[in-house]
């Protein structure tokens, strides 16, 4: 996509120019990763009319946003699905099994690291960790969370993703966002999910519960025990 229709582009410019007066008067290009984030959730990847937009309202060039967009794997450059599936292969998902959840999906869907399928569905991804290591194996569609995970419930989440059905992560809003309007919570624009579903679960609170029970305390921190780098000298 080269260019927007008019009535697109002036509703983009109006929530870049709401993203921009989020920073100091003279900072204005810090707003170009929430930027990116609002023309992703508009056509679903880094267009080049996206692209454009941004050059010209922060006075950068194409080049220079472009280098940003190519830096952080956030930024899609070819459409993606409207679920971006990313299995964790890290160390503690893999032996837990990450590896053959990741192959079982990929035999079943017939694509491979970031390619979506021909619906325009599903994206798969490897991921690194997700920081949720006590929950392994973990799945994130969307930037969800799908805890301890197996080959056959990979496999039936995809498939109600494909068919339209409702899908709850285990952490989380009720219902899975698609990839756009995570794109356009992540510029910054509220979606009013945030307290829905657990936030925690049993395995990551469990040892503030037994610190609780047994009234455990950290060590106390007195000024002499600190580092001179500690204490912002």
């Amino acid at each position: 996509m080269n260019a927007y229709a008019p009535e697109v582009e002036a509703r983009l410019r109006a929530e870049a120019a709401e993203i921009m007066s989020r920073y100091p008067a003279g900072h204005e290009r810090s707003a170009l990763l929430p930027m990116l984030h609002l023309v992703q959730s508009e056509d679903g990847f880094i267009t080049a009319a996206g692209i454009t937009l941004c050059a010209d309202m922060l006075g950068l060039t194409r080049p220079e946003v472009s280098a940003v967009a190519t830096f952080y794997t956030q930024y899609k450059r070819h459409p993606n699905g409207d679920y971006t599936v990313g299995v964790c292969t890290n160390a503690l998902c893999a032996v837990m099994g990450g590896d053959e959840i990741y192959e079982t999906l990929h035999e079943h869907l017939g694509i491979g690291h970031e390619e979506t399928t021909e619906d325009g569905k599903i994206t798969i991804e490897r991921l690194e960790c997700n920081a949720a290591c006590d929950y392994a194996p973990v799945i994130m569609v969307n930037w969800e969370f799908f805890d301890n995970q197996t080959p056959e419930k990979a496999v039936k989440l995809v498939d109600d993703l494909r068919a339209g059905r409702p899908v709850a992560p285990t952490r989380g809003p009720d219902q899975v966002p698609t990839f756009k309007e995570v794109s356009h919570t992540l510029a910054g624009f509220d979606d009013g999910l945030a307290n829905q579903g657990p936030a925690a679960g049993e395995a990551s609170l469990l040892g503030l519960r037994l610190a609780r029970e047994n009234q455990w305390t950290a060590p106390e921190v007195t000024p002499d025990a600190l580092t001179d780098q500690q204490k912002g000298e």
